[in-house]
């Protein structure tokens, strides 16, 4: 399928992605979104070279690159902080880092930019309030008022997607897993040249995003999926480090800023069925929302545009670029998915614990496999 009108909704990073794969195949993308500030978390995100991989393929590498820092290991340590692995990590080609960390904002401007660049038209503030889905078309109608007609439409709208709600109203909703995270930005030690990550009840990684900066995740038990009041969260932060390594409870004395606590409760949901309705796919979040565990949910989305475009351009009908979609990700995200949730719940006692140098390794594994 060739020169189509297409409906992105959502303007998060699987959107953008698939706006900038899809206007580069030739299409005429039009991506939605909410949020009418079109904001993001001030702190980071880590990226596998798988990403990178997926980065020069939409011709964004350079971008990236510039845009954030590699680093090539992932270091385990102790709850106290006894260091017991340092894991190499797996480059997906020469030249390319085996991680990076990147600021979200850094990421979002970079992506935004691509996207606009490459064509798609961007429209903040606005929702898709019906979609209708004709058999020859998708009819949609604005929560401005407006209307549009789309060859196909993609929900990228995240893991409470109402794209997901409008077309599968039966389908699983995100599940609470009882685990929180936490996350705050620092100045980078010079000697920071790898993710560090501290096993324990109390999970805390350090990631570097820059030459001067890097930030903090911590993962707590949250049972009763808590409401913390902005007012006061960073002493609440720096409560829940009492008991980790000394190293990270000397950090947690910086942790002064209330605005700078980024606190989200951790949710996940896989969709074991069909992907699509017709023609209206999902991607990213809205079908295979992972924990962070093993740093790959936005790698996933990333990888699905790329994916998606593909099987659209090879297609005859929509249905066949979206079954054929599904059945590329599929086993790469369940497995993201399921052992991400196997590390959060052996955390918390919901299950046994999980090596996390192992599991590492496994991830690696499996994500420098082509997509």
């Amino acid at each position: 399928m060739n020169n189509l009108d297409i409906l992105v909704i959502g303007g998060g990073i699987g959107g953008l992605t698939s706006a900038i794969a899809l206007c580069k195949a030739g299409h005429s993308v039009t991506v939605i979104e909410r949020d009418p500030n079109w904001s993001v978390y001030g702190v980071g995100i880590i990226q596998q070279s798988n990403v990178l991989s997926a980065a020069r393929q939409l011709g964004i590498l350079e971008g990236y690159l510039a845009s954030g820092v590699g680093f090539d290991a992932v270091e385990i340590y102790l709850p106290h902080g006894q260091k017991i692995a340092r894991i190499p990590g797996h480059p997906v080609a020469p030249g390319l880092p085996a991680n990076m960390g990147i600021g979200r904002p850094a990421l979002h401007k970079l992506l935004g930019d691509a996207a606009k660049d490459a064509g798609a038209q961007i429209h903040l503030g606005i929702t898709a309030q019906s979609i209708e889905d004709t058999g020859d078309a998708v009819n949609v109608t604005f929560s401005d008022g407006s209307t549009g007609t789309y060859a196909i439409a993609i929900g990228a709208d995240g893991v409470y997607s109402q794209t997901r709600q409008t077309i599968m109203p039966d389908a699983p909703k995100p599940q609470f897993t009882g685990q929180a995270v936490w996350r705050y930005n620092f100045p980078r030690p010079a000697d920071l040249d790898a993710l560090h990550v501290y096993n324990g009840p109390t999970g805390v990684g350090l990631v570097p995003i820059s030459e001067t900066l890097m930030y903090m995740y911590v993962t707590t038990p949250e049972p009763d999926n808590p409401w913390y009041p902005k007012e006061g969260i960073a002493a609440v932060m720096r409560g829940k480090l009492a008991g980790t390594a000394p190293a990270i409870q000397a950090l947690a004395q910086q942790i002064t800023d209330d605005e700078g606590v980024v606190y989200r409760p951790l949710e996940g949901m896989m969709l074991y069925g069909d992907w699509h309705v017709g023609r209206v796919v999902l991607i990213g979040d809205a079908v295979h929302a992972t924990t962070p565990h093993l740093g790959q949910g936005a790698g996933m989305a990333v990888e699905d545009s790329i994916v998606l475009a593909d099987e659209i351009a090879k297609a005859a009908t929509p249905e066949e670029a979206f079954a054929a979609f599904r059945n590329r990700r599929f086993e790469r995200c369940r497995f993201i998915v399921e052992k991400s949730l196997e590390i959060c719940h052996g955390q918390i006692g919901k299950g046994p614990p999980v090596d996390n140098a192992k599991a590492t390794q496994e991830m690696f594994a499996v994500v420098s496999q082509p997509i």
